[in-house]
């Protein structure tokens, strides 16, 4: 890409910064107590029934891991959250027989036999470890529910008091120990309850719930003493739940200081993960210390935690959309803002230092060129001054339909192409996105300075005002700047590919027809995905884009956000069409444009390039060219 010289201005814009999510399903299939979540080798999100878990899944796996106590305590735990209780008598009885004086054999045995009715079997086992190995809180706090399910209350009781002065920090035990109380004697009982837990010199949980206590009465110092006498208590690492409550407490309270010195020096992302790593991103972000969240947020990526996946997103936008509202707080002036335009050459992600170039024909240096102008949209409540703001779907897709015109042509005529995008170049990088659509005179005058002079110009306006999108398109002559041809297309958002693939076979018939530029099919290296996958296409060209712009002088470090979803999506479109060549290219060139963006983030993704390259491999020569781009982008 090079930037002109020339600039020009007369429209109002919008200084726009490159974006990727979307406003998620209301509903979502997590939702359904009957499905199962789990994650394949690329990370993929997949929901199955209970029962595939079971039959294609779980069994399978018990059975390979009959001999690892671990692996098997581990599955026998996850089966008892989604309620698989009879199917775990085996493993667990096989457990125990593995590690025979463990606690967690024992109890999860116990559980196990608690939760089928077989209370006799789980107090047998309890009180054989008991003889064995000594008194422990967490077994007598099982025994206890073996009374209570048996009705022997009075029993029940005692032995839950004898459960906490054992270990007083059972979270179950002493959420038990004070609703039990707090229903006979009301909130006072409750809270003597915790208070009585809280006298045993090793608690520090109870602390935690008196200190929520204080917290609501306005006593401040008092919670603070209490958390601080928690923290020294509970030793290092802190547990996980302890710092999840601090800081959610102090939050809802309104005492974010508080979270950083208390909260902040015991967070070990990868002990305490996203539980707390959320609430301190959270109030780092409400403070506006942006730069301390993304720190705390890189953590946590760096972990590869696909279940983490859509709260790190949410997270990634929040930081960008803050970034962005406070430089609008400033008032940015339009006099101010200056604007120049790039042209990118031929499809955006075949540029001209790519190897893949060697993959196609070259076009004769005599063909004629097309020109590629977009980068305006009619908007709803558009604002009457210039402004940054997150790209949302408008801006994306009048960048994405020149992009997709221009690859249409490089490959189905024998024109070559090249596209423009207006860029604001001072006070800081960014696209332009204008409200009202380039007039001809004007649009003709900027592509003469251009170093390829074009023979065509096509401009493409959105308007976006209603559900139903029409994208308008005129093919003018740059000789004398009349317009020869002129196509409207109306689409939704959701569902863009026939109309967007005939806007494309029409401007190629303006083309033949109009301007006598031959048309042929295209190459079989160049095929698109098919309809329902077609506009996550145009939106990996926008962001390809994007992520190139990002590495321009004078672009901050508030124009891109969201790039470990970018680099996620072009895997996913790689899965979901895995012999397109200029889609597995198009994932090659982003990895490769984003080592110099975020070269931190790339050694994340290594692995799944190196499946999906293993898996799906590309026809020779294709997949050594491909490999090579990928082994450049992720080279040390």
């Amino acid at each position: 890409m090079n930037i002109l010289k020339k600039l020009f201005g007369g429209n109002k814009v919008l200084k726009s910064r490159a974006s990727n999510i979307s406003e998620p399903p209301t509903t979502t299939p997590a939702d359904d107590p009957n499905l199962i979540r789990v994650y394949d080798a690329y990370d993929r999100e997949m929901f199955i029934t209970r029962q595939q878990w079971h039959d294609n899944v779980l069994l399978g796996a018990i059975e390979k891991h009959w001999d690892d106590a671990d692996k098997l305590a581990g599955f026998i735990m996850q089966s008892l959250h989604d309620k698989f209780f009879e199917e775990m008598i085996k493993p667990a009885e096989r457990l125990l027989e593995l590690e025979r004086d463990a606690e967690r054999s024992v109890v999860l045995l116990a559980i196990v036999y608690l939760k089928i009715g077989r209370l006799d079997d789980s107090e047998r086992v309890l009180q054989q470890y008991i003889s064995r190995n000594g008194e422990s809180g967490i077994v007598f706090t099982n025994l206890a529910k073996v009374y209570a399910e048996r009705g022997d209350e009075e029993k029940a009781l005692a032995t839950l008091w004898h459960a906490l002065e054992l270990d007083p920090n059972q979270d179950n035990g002493l959420g038990w120990y004070e609703v039990i109380h707090r229903e006979k004697g009301g909130e006072t009982a409750g809270i003597d309850a915790l208070r009585r837990i809280a006298s045993i010199p090793s608690s520090w949980r109870a602390q935690l719930w008196l200190a929520r206590g204080e917290l609501r009465s306005q006593h401040l110092g008092a919670a603070q003493t209490l958390y601080r006498e928690c923290l020294a208590r509970a030793g290092k690492p802190a547990p996980t739940d302890m710092l999840v409550m601090i800081s959610g407490d102090l939050g809802n309270a309104g005492h974010l200081s508080q979270i950083f010195e208390l909260v902040e020096p015991a967070f070990e992302p990868a002990v305490h993960g996203i539980e707390v790593g959320n609430n301190l991103i959270k109030a780092h972000v409400t403070v506006g210390q942006l730069e301390d969240a993304r720190k705390i947020l890189d953590q946590l990526y760096i972990l590869k935690r696909p279940d983490w996946k859509d709260a790190l997103g949410f997270w990634d936008t929040e930081i960008a959309r803050t970034k962005v509202a406070k430089v609008n707080a400033n008032n940015v002036k339009e006099e101010k803002i200056e604007i120049g335009l790039m042209v990118d050459a031929g499809p955006v992600w075949l540029n001209y230092d790519s190897p893949a170039g060697s993959l196609f024909p070259a076009k004769a240096v005599d063909s004629p060129v097309v020109s590629f102008l977009g980068s305006t949209a009619e908007v709803a409540r558009a604002p009457d001054h210039v402004e940054q703001q997150l790209a949302d779907p408008p801006g994306r897709m009048s960048r994405a339909l020149p992009l997709f015109l221009a690859e249409q042509i490089e490959f189905r005529s024998h024109a070559r192409s090249q596209t423009l995008i207006p860029w604001v170049t001072v006070p800081n990088g960014g696209f332009v996105l204008g409200g009202e659509a380039w007039e001809d005179a004007a649009a003709v005058t900027m592509t003469q300075n251009c170093e390829q002079k074009a023979d065509y110009l096509v401009v493409t306006h959105l308007n976006t005002t209603t559900d139903e999108w029409v994208v308008d398109l005129r093919l003018l002559c740059t000789k004398d700047g009349q317009c020869i041809g002129r196509v409207f297309e109306s689409f939704s958002l959701a569902d863009p590919s026939r109309a967007v693939r005939c806007l494309a076979d029409k401007l190629l018939e303006l083309l033949n027809t109009k301007a006598g530029i031959e048309i042929h099919a295209a190459t079989n290296k160049y095929i698109l995905t098919e309809s329902n996958y077609f506009p996550a296409y145009l939106l990996r060209l926008e962001q390809l884009l994007a992520v190139r712009c990002s590495s321009i002088d004078k672009v901050d470090s508030r124009f891109l956000n969201g790039e470990r979803e970018i680099l996620e999506g072009n895997l996913l479109q790689c899965l979901d069409a895995p012999t397109s060549v200029n889609t597995r290219l198009l994932f090659a060139q982003t990895l490769r444009a984003m080592k110099r963006a975020r070269p931190d983030i790339l050694p994340e993704f290594s692995e799944r390039v190196a499946l999906l390259q293993k898996e799906h491999p590309l026809a020779a020569p294709v997949q050594r060219v491909v490999q090579e781009i990928f082994d450049e982008a992720l080279a040390l």
